[in-house]
């Protein structure tokens, strides 16, 4: 494939006027900066997130996947807060511009980005040793309606969307640490690399729950976020945690629980519910493409407890990602 001859011929070539055109975005690509007309009465949400080759994402690994993926997790961030997404800048580090990878990149990107009217508005591609990718997402939520981590309290119930610990099961599995069945692989492996955003969750959740946020580094991790802004403990039932049979045909009991409290990636969301609304969520989460499992409750006294069954305290040595540990 002929690659392009300089960064703006790049930008040209995989990035530029790509749909959807927003009626919002008075200027995109191609200039110093975008110009951007938010909606009136409507506050901005913003996140960035970086993924780099080798620590975030296999150099080697399908570049569709890595376009879709490094949307996804900005996008998993507005999820957790109740935001509609609107808007991306994207910055590209890249030892070579290999015409092939970006083609596969910007073909999962852009895919995704068009199920949610996203539209691309600028960034900056540079030359580098290694691949990294930092993604700016923008979207809207109206005043008042953001989910906190700081919301939480005692009494709320709390609930999970999905199944977790199947990115780290099938991270595990590619880097030799676990062996899972052929029947199993290519679910584990969409899940690692093409993570679901629950962005209908979220938007669902705005008047429902106390407090949210999207499972990253690992649940007892990312909870232990929502129990520290919001000055309060957990009591959570391990038995409870939704689990995919891929996981527990792969793992023993306890290994599936510790993955499914600690491991990274799963882009889901944990929130908190009061109980006078337990019934208005079932009701709103049976139509959800997903499960939504209520698996422990918060509590007065701070931190984090987890539980078995029997009221027995679970051990957890590492309870999630650290990204210098």
């Amino acid at each position: 494939m002929t690659l392009p001859a300089s960064e703006f011929s790049l930008i040209d070539r995989y990035f530029a006027d790509h749909a959807p055109n927003r009626p919002d975005v008075a200027l995109g690509i191609g200039d110093d900066c975008a110009l951007l007309i938010p909606p009136a009465g409507e506050q901005l949400v913003v996140t960035l997130d970086t993924l780099v080759a080798d620590v975030h994402f296999f150099a080697a690994a399908d570049p569709e996947g890595v376009g879709h993926k490094v949307l996804a997790v900005s996008l998993s961030d507005l999820a957790a807060m109740g935001a509609t997404p609107a808007w991306a800048m994207l910055a590209l580090t890249l030892p070579k511009a290999d015409g092939a990878w970006l083609t596969g990149f910007c073909r999962g990107l852009f895919a995704l980005a068009d199920r949610y009217r996203m539209q691309l508005v600028g960034g900056d591609t540079t030359h580098g040793p290694t691949t990294v990718i930092t993604l700016q997402a923008h979207g809207f939520v109206p005043p008042g309606l953001a989910l906190c981590r700081h919301g939480a309290q005692p009494g709320d119930g709390v609930y999970v969307t999905g199944a977790l610990g199947d990115a780290g099961l099938a991270l595990a599995a590619a880097l030799g640490k676990a062996t899972i069945a052929a029947e199993h692989r290519s679910y584990l492996q969409a899940r690692l690399e093409r993570p679901e955003p629950r962005l209908a969750q979220g938007l669902a959740l705005r008047q429902i729950a106390n407090a949210a946020i999207d499972i990253s580094d690992g649940l007892a991790q990312d909870l232990g976020h929502i129990l520290e802004r919001s000055g309060v403990g957990a009591q959570v039932e391990v038995e409870r945690l939704p689990l995919s049979p891929a996981l527990t045909a792969s793992l023993d009991r306890d290994t599936a629980l510790v993955t499914a409290l600690s491991s990274g990636d799963d882009y889901e969301l944990c929130f908190t519910v009061p109980p006078d609304r337990w019934a208005r969520l079932e009701t709103i989460a049976a139509a959800w493409d997903c499960r939504c499992t209520r698996i422990g409750v918060i509590e007065i006294d701070p931190g984090l407890r987890l539980v078995r069954a029997d009221g027995s305290a679970f051990r957890l040595e590492q309870r999630g990602y650290d990204h210098f540990g």
